[in-house]
């Protein structure tokens, strides 16, 4: 059988909401994110049976591993190199603030360049860093069962391109969503190129509510209390 891989990434953070850029910085979940993970952990369950969990060790993706572990029996490793990707002095900030600092700098990175001068990583040094990682996961789980693999928003845009044999700074995909996820199976053939052929993006429980950033909707009974204490126009 062919080798299977979800990756996964981790749920909402205070960050997230926020629009601050998180790079390594070690952001928890929030009250929505533990929402996001539970239910979209709920949702993997039910459709993949995972022999293997592996996390970036920052805890935003090991508590979104672990609400799968718990639904399925498995437990969470730990790899460092599924962190997400670092952007130095700019970790932190949102797009307003590095804009404001650095305007040259932040054009060309929304243009898809990599930005100089500020300590972060390059597109391509992320791929190659999480690349490692992922083949080195894959190699270590059973023929024919599925990976699970979870990492962050910026790492795993790259290791989706490279999987798929584009470059690092290939824009041909939406950044992924919190607690979604891709889906991937191995081409069969040690010379087929690309090795990966890619089955699902931005997969997730996106009927869980009217809009998954904000959380789940609120029960009817206390929109009808909001509703009996609004002021009156």
């Amino acid at each position: 059988m062919r080798q299977h891989l979800l990756l996964w990434r981790h749920a909402r953070t205070a960050y997230n909401a926020l629009a601050r850029l998180q790079g390594q910085i070690d952001i928890p979940l929030d009250e929505v994110g533990h929402w996001q993970a539970r239910v979209s952990a709920a949702r993997l369950a039910a459709r993949h049976r995972p022999v293997r969990i592996v996390a970036s060790d920052l805890s935003r993706a090991v508590d979104t591993a672990g609400y799968l572990a718990r639904a399925v029996g498995v437990p969470v490793e730990l790899d460092p190199r599924l962190r997400e990707r670092a952007f130095g002095e700019w970790e932190g900030m949102t797009g307003h603030d590095i804009e404001a600092r650095w305007p040259q700098e932040f054009r060309e990175w929304r243009a898809g360049g990599d930005p100089v001068g500020v300590g972060a990583e390059t597109r391509a040094e992320v791929a190659a860093r999480i690349g490692e990682a992922v083949r080195d996961q894959v190699a270590r789980t059973t023929e024919g069962g599925t990976l699970v693999v979870v990492s962050h928003g910026s790492a795993l845009g790259s290791v989706v391109a490279d999987l798929l044999g584009q470059d690092p700074a290939w824009r041909g995909i939406v950044g992924m969503h919190n607690a979604h996820w891709a889906e991937l199976l191995a081409a069969g053939s040690a010379d087929a190129d690309p090795a990966w052929r890619l089955l699902g993006y931005n997969v997730g429980p996106t009927d869980a509510s009217s809009d998954w950033n904000a959380g789940p909707d609120p029960e009817p009974a206390q929109e009808a209390a909001d509703d009996a204490t609004r002021d009156p126009d």
